[in-house]
């Protein structure tokens, strides 16, 4: 599709011929994309603790706890950083929307509301405890010493960080471990697009406006979009330090972010978009989407991939999360979708 590499033949040239085959496919994406692109990603720890620090009722969102936790990932010297959950009334378990992006603000209470009044904990980290999002920062702080030879960057600490929050929550009897999802804006949605693709406990992978290195794509650059060039030479941090060879080379990359998207395959997939945020590449994503949506109906389950637009720009407010929410209802609970998440904007693309 497009000229983008096909997902569905083995790097041996042979085609995948069975869904059972699918499994030893998607490791071949796996090991194409992450290390080049990403750098890798930061070795688990021996295991992860979770420590409740505070516990009480939510003032503002009636009937609802308020949980602080610390999530210690076990190396010679514990890794720790903070957890928060918003946990709705009853004994659950519930299933869990776990935001990285609470260095953005944490989401309003409008949000905060929607979310439990379905049923659901809101868990959120800031994802840049775990690596800052500074260019002169460097990598003296935060994981980077804690593996001095490696080379990822700060996209693939961010997704370690949605990782060891999942190994956190298995600690609570309120969580649903079959219904996580992880969600994230722009690039705490590459991020969250990473953490989905490389961790199979996580059931749903989210991602709104995540454009270049996210859900965006390489070869087709829509108009007045991010390229390589822009995102690598403004933030080369976050990503291996292979990539920037790509530059001006995009069609000879072995991969396009239609791997990533299909890494997710089996488990549910949902990308969120801005028709006016065209930084992002609105009609770059919807190529990849629609070429990932192919594994998906391969695999027999195109139901559980998803793309919904809305007009505007980059944001990450109340309508995308509703859009989430229905999507959320729709694959966990059965709920009747109440939008449509497979229309087409850019029927000439």
């Amino acid at each position: 599709m497009t000229g983008l590499p096909d997902l569905l033949r083995f790097q041996n040239g042979e085609i995948v011929q069975r869904a059972a085959d699918w499994p030893r496919r998607r490791q071949e994406l796996l090991e194409a994309i992450v290390p080049l692109e990403y750098g890798g990603m930061p070795p688990a720890p021996r295991g992860t603790r979770a420590e409740t620090l505070h516990a009480c009722p939510t003032r503002h969102l009636a009937g609802g706890r308020f949980i602080t936790c610390r999530v210690m990932a076990e190396y010679e010297r514990p890794f720790t950083f903070l957890l928060y959950l918003l946990v709705p009334p009853g004994a659950g378990p519930f299933p869990v929307i776990l935001n990285g992006d609470a260095c953005w603000g944490y989401v309003t209470d409008e949000i905060a509301a929607a979310v439990l009044r379905r049923g659901n904990i809101l868990a959120q980290f800031n994802r840049v405890e775990i690596a800052a999002d500074m260019r002169e920062a460097g990598r003296d702080a935060g994981l980077y010493p804690y593996h001095p030879a490696a080379t990822y960057g700060a996209l693939a600490a961010w997704a370690w960080g949605y990782h060891r929050c999942v190994d956190a929550l298995a600690h609570f009897d309120c969580v649903d471990m079959a219904r996580i999802a992880v969600v994230g804006h722009s690039r705490g949605g590459k991020a969250s697009l990473l953490a989905g693709a490389t961790d199979e406990r996580i059931a749903l992978t989210a991602a709104n406006d995540s454009g270049c290195a996210g859900a965006g794509c390489y070869r087709h650059q829509g108009p007045g979009s991010e390229t390589l060039a822009d995102i690598v030479g403004r933030f080369p941090y976050w990503f291996g330090p292979q990539l920037a060879a790509y530059i001006g080379r995009e069609a000879e990359l072995p991969f396009d972010q239609h791997f990533l998207k299909a890494a997710v395959a089996p488990r549910r997939l949902l990308t969120t978009e801005a028709l006016g945020d065209l930084w992002a590449n609105p009609s770059g994503t919807w190529l990849t989407h629609e070429a990932a949506r192919q594994v998906y109906r391969f695999l027999g389950v195109e139901e559980r991939i998803g793309i919904w637009y809305r007009e505007g720009g980059h944001g990450h407010g109340q309508a995308d999360w509703e859009a989430l929410l229905d999507f959320m209802d729709w694959q966990f609970r059965g709920h009747p979708p109440v939008l449509r998440y497979d229309l087409n904007p850019f029927p000439a693309a």
